[in-house]
């Protein structure tokens, strides 16, 4: 079940052509995109929602309840060594994903809104971004300024998110 309460932009979901992804910022120059297919849901949360687990990898928060289960809350900014976290913040802005049945909350720092892409215009990320970043991304877009195309399944299969650490 997809709750996006009034996310969607009539001006980017008036074609019948195209996939609907998400539309988000990871940092205030970073904006990046991510499947439809994979988000559950896009959540607002105070920041005492999550509870801080320790000896955790610094892109994990902690653990939260979705809609009764307990998941965990990865700051994905920090994740892909694009921002740290801001210690001063009141909310969350959370992206709930759902991968073959394994969930995962990632902070985000805005949430924007719903964007219809063409896949065919999704290109290569081979140098137009840092090689840390390439392994999780399906591409880049450009609408106009460029913009991630992240993939859902290598962020939750990341190495720094394995089993060993979290």
């Amino acid at each position: 079940m997809n709750n996006f309460n009034g996310l969607f932009s009539a001006k980017d979901n008036n074609s019948n052509t195209g996939d609907l992804y998400l539309k988000f910022k990871l940092n205030q120059q970073t904006t990046a995109l991510m499947s439809m297919n994979h988000t559950q849901e896009a959540v607002i949360l105070p920041v005492e929602s999550v509870t801080a687990i320790p000896n955790m990898p610094p892109c994990v928060l902690g653990l939260m309840n979705w809609r009764s289960h307990i998941i965990w809350v990865i700051h994905l900014p920090t994740m892909l060594d694009l921002e740290s976290i801001n210690i001063r913040c009141r909310q969350y802005n959370v992206i709930v994903i759902n991968v073959k049945s394994v969930v995962l909350g990632l902070v985000v720092r805005e949430i924007i809104g719903i964007s219809k892409l063409i896949p065919d215009k999704i290109y290569s990320p081979i140098g137009k971004v840092t090689t840390n970043l390439q392994p999780y991304l399906q591409g880049v877009f450009y609408q106009p300024e460029m913009c991630l195309v992240l993939d859902a399944s290598s962020i939750i299969n990341s190495p720094i998110l394995s089993s060993e650490k979290v």
